[in-house]
């Protein structure tokens, strides 16, 4: 199974908009956890409009006496009538600068999930926030900078990716991109001007997208239309990437044994 990470360099791409959208539409269970810095508490405020109270997050498992594989377990909650399970994160950005000693043991209780059989997607926010979880971004599977392809959005997603590429740089295990929307540039373009993969696009469709945003009603047709269906051939698109990167570390391993 896998762990995705998304963030973004700058603007307004939708992060949590899609992070929320994708496991929605993940066609296995998944955990969504939100660790975006901003405390812009995106699923309480979002998808529930403020009618789900907060019980419980990651500010607990962070002050918990307890190993964060069990404290993870007791903030765990489920969407109604879905496979999707969440965990909520710091309320407000003075919060998030708290968290800090919480991203690499949490690394270990998702690697153990993981290994259990669970998709696990982790809502980073925008990057160079004070409280970004870095070792998530570092440490998983894939790890996916959200951008817009207007010339504004790529030059501020350039200088993020730049840096990836610096031999000085910690650098992620398998980054890429996730378009928001296509044009002006294709994703040729883009994949070219920040040397990296572009792995989906989803559909720049504000009205479909506040569904998830704010807990708008869904427009007509919603669940087949263009959107929704974008959002089913990214989750594709990246499970996919994810399995293929698996089968050649281990052929890459498999290779080493028998040298």
């Amino acid at each position: 199974m896998a762990v995705i990470t998304l963030c973004s360099a700058s603007g307004s791409p939708g992060v949590t908009t899609t992070a929320v959208g994708l496991a929605m539409c993940w066609p296995r269970p998944v955990l969504l956890v939100e660790a975006d810095p901003s405390g812009a508490n995106g699923v309480l405020a979002g998808i529930f409009r403020g009618a789900r109270d907060y019980d419980g997050g990651l500010l607990e498992v962070a002050s918990s006496p307890l190993a964060v594989s069990d404290a993870l377990r007791d903030v765990v909650r489920s969407i109604e009538a879905t496979e999707v399970s969440f965990v909520v994160g710091a309320q407000t950005h003075t919060q998030a600068a708290g968290l800090g000693g919480l991203w690499a043991p949490l690394v270990e209780a998702l690697a153990d999930l993981e290994r259990g059989g669970q998709d696990v997607i982790v809502d980073a926010g925008r990057l160079g926030l004070v409280g970004s979880p870095e070792p998530l971004l570092s440490w998983a599977d894939l790890t996916l900078l959200l951008t817009r392809t207007t010339l504004p959005a790529l030059a501020g997603a350039r200088t993020w990716a730049e840096g990836l590429r610096s031999p000085s740089a910690t650098s992620w295990r398998e980054p890429g991109l996730l378009l928001v929307g296509e044009g002006p540039y294709g994703k040729q373009e883009v994949s070219k001007a920040l040397s990296l993969p572009v792995v989906a696009t989803v559909t720049d469709d504000p009205a479909a997208a506040a569904v998830y945003h704010r807990g708008a009603p869904p427009p007509r047709r919603f669940a087949s239309g263009p959107y929704v269906r974008s959002l089913r051939a990214a989750a594709h698109a990246i499970t996919g990437a994810v399995a293929r990167r698996h089968d050649e570390l281990t052929a890459d391993l498999t290779g080493d044994v028998t040298s």
